[in-house]
């Protein structure tokens, strides 16, 4: 039986030469996202703006998003952010903090389930107080601050100082990507948000490190091959396994988005991105980030440091 290959073997794609594009687009998108944070910012969701979250399903027809406005902001607890979703019979309310604590919050389901209960089925219902809000603002932020230092230290300590540097602005590449989606997209910013980029900085670093160890191998092995054809040679080697990769990643999470429902779409649509720009970022940016560095000598001053060090062991009586 005749094995299924993505991509065929001893391809001879020239991946250095289209930095020329990547970086640029590169540039352009990280640009575009540093305006976007600035003038708009991020959509933050209930776990960080806190206040109350309603999820409803009209229990016959579609839905009258206009309507249900209306009488979400005759409630009195301010104007009320409705969306629809999923398709068409459902719809997502949310109400801004109300001074009074819990039992405020509590004053808008109650409000609300008398306004809807009679044509909408209640599917999900969340309340975040400030303090809440504000502590996991904290947390989260610390948690993802911690995370992309321990990769990045890692990354120092893996690999030959150009190597790092490389994987470390591959990596830090894939996180303002995936930033800007979240702009772009409109997407809710929540804990689950947090999850996924954490997740696409640990794809990120898999990929970027399949691809260097590689490069790191065929430094030692052709001490004479001009560095642009030996970063092509080490991306067409890996090419076939980042392909698999990528392939089987991609649709495992399609399969999510439509058919895993609305509490994991958005995670499974930010990793659909984070698949692609993370693909693209081992072949077209941190790999030719090595042409600019001094690759070749400081992996020969490794691997005569890793000799005398061998050398100087002492021979066993």
């Amino acid at each position: 039986m005749r094995l299924l290959r993505i991509v065929p073997d001893n391809t001879r794609f020239k991946f250095v030469w289209f930095r020329r594009f990547s970086y640029p687009l590169s540039a352009a998108y990280s640009i575009l996202v540093l305006v976007l944070f600035l003038t708009v910012g991020l959509n933050f969701g209930i776990d960080f703006k806190g206040g109350t979250l309603i999820e409803m399903q009209a229990k016959a027809g579609k839905i009258e998003i206009a309507q249900v406005r209306q009488t979400a902001n005759a409630l009195g607890f301010g104007e009320a952010e409705v969306q629809e979703f999923g398709d068409g019979t459902e719809l997502s309310m949310r109400f801004p903090i109300q001074p009074g604590g819990e039992a405020a919050q509590q004053g808008v389901v109650t409000k609300a389930r008398e306004a809807f209960a009679s044509t909408y089925e209640f599917r999900r219902i969340e309340t975040v107080g400030p303090r809440v809000s504000g502590e996991l603002v904290q947390a989260g932020a610390l948690g993802v601050v911690l995370a992309i230092t321990g990769v990045l230290v890692y990354l120092w300590f893996r690999f030959e100082m150009p190597l790092a540097i490389g994987a470390i602005l591959g990596t830090l590449h894939d996180i303002v990507l995936t930033m800007g989606f979240f702009l772009i997209s409109r997407l809710e910013f929540n804990l689950t948000s947090i999850a996924a980029i954490l997740t696409i900085v640990g794809y990120s670093l898999n990929e970027t490190v399949v691809v260097f160890d590689r490069t790191r191998e065929l430094l030692r092995r052709y001490k004479t091959m001009p560095i642009p054809e030996l970063l092509d040679l080490s991306v067409n080697s890996t090419l076939s396994r980042t392909a698999m990769t990528a392939t089987t990643t991609f649709l495992s999470l399609l399969a999510l988005v439509i058919f895993g429902g609305s509490a994991i779409e958005g995670f499974a649509l930010v990793m659909l991105f984070g698949v692609v720009v993370c693909t693209y970022s081992a072949m077209f940016i941190s790999t030719p980030v090595l042409l600019y560095m001094d690759v070749r000598g400081q992996g020969q001053r490794e691997e005569a440091r890793e000799k005398a060090l061998a050398g100087a062991k002492p021979k066993a009586g």
